[in-house]
């Protein structure tokens, strides 16, 4: 008892007793999640599980203390239920290297906990986490930093908002004619160089690269088909590596011959500045007595000349790196490749360097290395004091959600201020138009292997529940039904990838008072011959959909979703602006099709490049802290 002294003082009897025997989660294991650990564990909560499907890289360890140099590439969940374990060996810990979204995790296991802690890095998994809070009614505590500035926001069904309603920022991609032809901003220097460049000499072309996009449009086909011409012409200079003219090929290639292409495309000119090509002859003099230790100069802007040193000797040592490498290399094996990290000396020069030269040639402003290295790499500087302050405030949330005093929690900001550090706004009651939270859901009871869409459609959703003909019914692979899309009515739920645990969604589309959407979530059961294959096991009610009314709701605070703040306004102000979500009905009717077999895939989302460029000099590539 004399480790729980102070702690049962401080909390009460109650609240420390509820405490010790609460079985929590803790989605996420990395900057907030290594705080956040340790702040549970030394609270005493009893039975606490973490999930996290990364690994430990070394540019986690100057702010995830959990970690140390020999933990490199092992589990994030599991190194850190070995390290938090030794500040309380009395609370019980359990670690899971998976992905949040595997099977596995499903609303009956959200059930079994008292509450939930987010301190996830990407937006997908953020928004599958407060869907399964919602589906098992169990309280959620999201968080998120950007730098200095930090959310904590408290999550409750019917209660609070949820965190998807208010809209987040769609993180962005980079069409092929920005990167290939008209940069302007370092950014899309630094894409080129990493994602092209790079690929095209020391790996495998890399047509799909996640940063760019290649949609055939009228405006990216003839660029794309440049594109191919231009991946061809380097593999043939790849022939040529190892040898001594090498570096002047590669250069010459992209810093001249294909700039000149560009200059003969007088039209793309004439509103914009022209690109200038770079010449080996005039940079080789230029670069006399400049030698290559330059490149250890991180925090400094190198020039036209230093970038040019850098560039020819970083190239020399990659291709010596792939050289080696396939001398090695056994017979029969795939040829050996290069990749990026942000963390290898070689490859941060080769890109900091190329990229550079690139914003010279069409007149951007160039970076240091230390700022490439952090865009290149999709990180921002995490700082380490905001990651504990958000963590402290996560747990003294959650205190509040035990005790059920949901009138007392706050939804909390942390700013860089000369005002205030922390600021907070009574939570919000959920959206009525929020197309997650604002919705009826229910458990639905199926067979199955024997059950139909026509089952569901016909007599389940028209005979039993009495919907009219205008509705549709979807997953989040596709579309299954609509008036117009009734051929996927009589395959079995298992041929259109409805199985146990899925989620289904139906849209009512009635002009007049339709019903707002209903989540449906699958519990696969066996059931007897001649029974209804489609079972619903309590009874439902589900409410018409709220008259619209637009009205702006105004709050103080700055939010952080997604590892980056929705707006930063003067005096902590939060603009929250009214958002008709009823287009997301719309998206819905959009989703591609379930085809013969299974349901037909949707393309995901890019969750790994967001770019702020507010006052034109950011460009930063954030994510949030992994």
């Amino acid at each position: 008892m004399g480790r729980d002294k102070f702690a049962r003082q401080s909390l009460g009897p109650s609240l420390h007793s509820h405490i010790k025997q609460a079985r929590v989660l803790m989605v996420g294991a990395g900057g907030i999640g290594c705080e956040l650990l340790k702040n549970l564990a030394l609270t005493g909560f009893g039975n606490i599980h973490i999930v996290d499907l990364d690994t430990i890289d070394l540019s986690n360890l100057n702010r995830q203390f959990l970690f140390r140099h020999e933990h490199i590439k092992k589990s994030k969940s599991l190194v850190a239920k070995e390290s938090a374990g030794k500040f309380n060996p009395h609370v019980n810990i359990e670690a899971h290297h998976a992905n949040i979204k595997d099977p596995q995790f499903n609303i009956d296991w959200f059930q079994s906990f008292a509450i939930v802690f987010n301190a996830l890095d990407n937006l997908d998994a953020r928004r599958h986490v407060n869907k399964m809070c919602l589906a098992a009614d169990v309280p959620l505590i999201e968080s998120g930093t950007t730098g200095f500035n930090g959310q904590v926001q408290v999550i409750k069904k019917g209660r609070t908002e949820c965190y998807d309603c208010n809209i987040k920022e769609t993180p962005k991609s980079f069409p092929v004619c920005t990167i290939r032809s008209t940069p302007s901003q370092p950014i899309h220097c630094i894409v080129w160089a990493k994602s092209y460049l790079f690929t095209e000499i020391f790996g495998i072309s890399e047509d799909e690269a996640p940063e760019l996009d290649h949609t055939e449009s009228s405006e990216n086909a003839e660029e794309i088909e440049n594109l191919r011409k231009e991946a061809q012409a380097l593999k043939n200079i790849r022939k040529s590596m190892g040898l001594e003219e090498f570096p002047k090929k590669v250069f010459e290639k992209v810093f001249k011959e294909d700039i000149d292409r560009l200059l003969s495309m007088k039209d793309m000119w004439a509103n914009r500045r022209a690109p200038e090509p770079l010449e080996w002859e005039k940079l080789t003099q230029e670069a006399l007595g400049v030698g290559p230790t330059v490149a250890q100069q991180d925090q400094s802007v190198w020039t036209t000349s230093e970038n040019f040193v850098v560039f020819c000797d970083s190239l020399r040592r990659l291709s010596n790196r792939l050289e080696e490498l396939r001398a090695n290399a056994n017979v029969g094996n795939a040829p050996p490749v290069l990749s990026f990290d942000k963390d290898d000396v070689d490859t941060l020069d080769f890109v900091a360097a190329a990229a550079n030269l690139r914003s010279y040639i069409f007149g951007i402003e160039t970076r240091s290395k230390f700022d490439i290295k952090q865009m290149a790499g999709n990180i921002i500087p995490a700082i380490a004091t905001t990651n504990a302050m958000t963590a402290g405030l996560c747990v003294l949330q959650a205190f509040k959600v035990m005790k059920d005093e949901y009138d007392k929690a706050k939804m909390i900001f942390l700013a860089r201020s000369v005002d205030r550090v922390i600021s907070s706004e009574p939570l919000h009651p959920p959206k009525p138009e929020c197309p997650v939270c604002s919705v009826a859901q229910t458990k639905l009871e199926v067979d199955t292997s024997r059950a139909t869409l026509k089952d569901l459609v016909e007599n389940f959703l028209k005979l039993e529940l009495g919907y009219g003909e205008e509705f549709s019914v979807s997953t989040d692979a596709g579309i299954l039904y609509d008036p117009e899309l009734d051929d996927n009515l009589p395959k079995k739920f298992s041929e259109v990838g409805i199985k146990g645990d899925s989620f289904i969604t139906v849209i009512d589309e009635e002009d007049d008072n339709p019903r707002v959407n209903l989540v449906l979530s699958i519990a696969e059961k066996p059931i007897s011959e001649g029974d209804k294959v489609i079972n619903l096991p309590t009874k439902l009610e589900i409410p018409r959909k709220p008259k619209a009314d637009v009205a702006a709701t105004n709050g103080n605070g700055i939010t952080a979703t997604n590892g980056v703040q929705d707006s930063l306004s003067d005096g902590f102000k939060r603009k929250r602006e009214a958002e008709d979500l009823s287009n997301e009905d719309v998206q819905r009717r959009k989703m591609a099709k379930v085809a013969e077999g299974g349901p037909s895939k949707v393309p995901a989302p890019v969750d790994d490049v967001i770019v702020l460029d507010d006052d034109g000099s950011a460009g930063h590539i954030i994510i949030d802290d992994d």
